[in-house]
């Protein structure tokens, strides 16, 4: 068995571990990721219920309603989205970015493409390794 992967939000006063990643890891360009992460995408992952368990700060997580039946859980201080679940599936959706760790995988496709912004480039656009001066 390999060792779990932990994952925090910012402030790393919610924290949790995950047994692996039990889905490939997928980039969401869905309007409501889009809007709830102020990111043109978010990268997400499905991990079973019972591979998946708040280790630290369940009292700090809050929640809403993002569609009918998906709950959004993130941390009431410092704001950062950790999971996603719908209560009838069997897996729960991890916020891939917001893991510690490397899920040792790599990203497999872009959903919702539907709603990707018309602005997201790659090609053309300057990369730097960090904070430009």
């Amino acid at each position: 068995m390999t060792d779990p992967l932990n994952g925090s939000c910012f402030c790393k006063g919610v924290r949790y571990q995950v047994d692996g990643l039990d889905m490939p890891i997928s980039h969401c360009h869905c309007d409501s990721c889009r809007k709830v992460h102020a990111a043109a995408f978010v990268a997400t992952s499905g991990v079973m219920r019972e591979h998946f368990r708040w280790t630290q700060g369940e009292a700090l997580l809050a929640s809403f309603e993002s569609s009918p039946g998906k709950f959004r859980h993130f941390c009431s201080r410092c704001g950062s989205h950790l999971m996603a679940e719908r209560g009838h599936q069997p897996h729960v959706i991890v916020r891939v970015a917001t893991l510690d760790d490397d899920p040792g995988v790599r990203p497999t496709a872009h959903i919702w493409t539907s709603h990707a912004v018309p602005w997201l480039a790659y090609e053309g656009v300057e990369q730097w390794d960090g904070w430009q001066t």
